[in-house]
């Protein structure tokens, strides 16, 4: 594969898995609230109370927590893109960096 060839490939990669988290976190954005009555929880007649009680915590929590997340990823695909040189804007290492292989990797 010619070499412009070859990063054209990478660069679309990258937008790629941008897209991807951006749309992760978007979503989570928009979407409404999780509460108890949104989600399935444990019946009230569950013989673990603690449990009924962390699931409730998880859900009220787990919006935020995910595009929290996403904005993260979404950074970090943000600073490891390729220069147009052949190795990465943030890290100079060659691209596609070892950051950027492992970050498409977990979320892939």
């Amino acid at each position: 594969m010619p070499s412009s060839a070859h990063s054209t490939a990478r660069l679309s990669e990258h937008t790629r898995l941008l897209r991807c988290v951006q749309g992760i976190q978007e979503r989570c954005d928009r979407a409404a609230p999780w509460e108890p009555d949104t989600v399935g929880l444990p019946a009230p007649t569950s013989s673990s109370a603690l449990s009924r009680i962390n699931d409730v915590a998880f859900y009220a929590h787990a919006r935020e927590e995910v595009s929290a997340l996403a904005a993260v990823c979404a950074h970090l695909v943000r600073l490891h893109h390729p220069d147009g040189e052949e190795s990465c804007a943030s890290c100079a290492h060659p691209w596609p960096c070892a950051s950027f292989v492992e970050i498409s990797r977990l979320l892939a």
